[in-house]
């Protein structure tokens, strides 16, 4: 598609199909999270009066407990889909700027997504208070995407992309 009036060419692939990179592997994380509490709300809940969630349970409540909530799920969670499918192929920061911006969407998607969505899988079999369970969920967020998300030792080429160096260009520090 391309606007010519503002000179500018969209592809619609940029919304729905992520490039494969770690944004590729953050969105598989996130999304990671939010089934684990969308399917242990499938298995454990009876009654849309069970749901904490007055959104979710509304859904429930219009269209039944599965379908009401796939339809909640997917209406709520698809902006986080396209946000990071198009941030995989549009954000090109330099260098010492993408290790800042990613630090803080990390800890963002750790607290606010999946903390909030551990928090709520944990819900039904776990008494323990909201604030551990969100805590714990952000702590495993964190620790998943520094061994799965992170490069360890980043590198990143002029266009923003992060590549992993390779063992010979690391500087020796005397």
């Amino acid at each position: 598609m391309h606007i010519k009036s503002l000179g500018v060419s969209i592809n619609l692939k940029h919304f729905f199909v992520p490039n494969n990179n770690h944004w590729l592997r953050r969105l598989i994380l996130v999304f990671g999270f939010i089934l684990f509490d969308y399917f242990s709300t499938l298995v454990f809940c009876r009654a849309p009066c069970e749901e904490a969630n007055l959104h979710a349970r509304f859904f429930m409540e219009s269209f039944g407990i599965h379908l009401g909530l796939t339809i909640f799920v997917l209406a709520a969670n698809t902006p986080i889909y396209i946000l990071l499918t198009l941030d995989s192929h549009i954000v090109r920061l330099p260098p010492r700027i993408a290790a800042i911006a990613e630090i803080f969407t990390d800890l963002a998607f750790a607290w606010f997504v999946a903390g909030l969505h551990f928090d709520g899988g944990t819900s039904w079999f776990w008494s323990a208070p909201s604030f551990l369970r969100q805590s714990l969920g952000a702590a495993l967020y964190i620790f998943n995407a520094f061994i799965f998300v992170k490069p360890h030792k980043p590198f990143y080429d002029n266009k923003g992309s992060v590549r992993n160096r390779a063992p010979h260009t690391n500087p020796i520090i005397l």
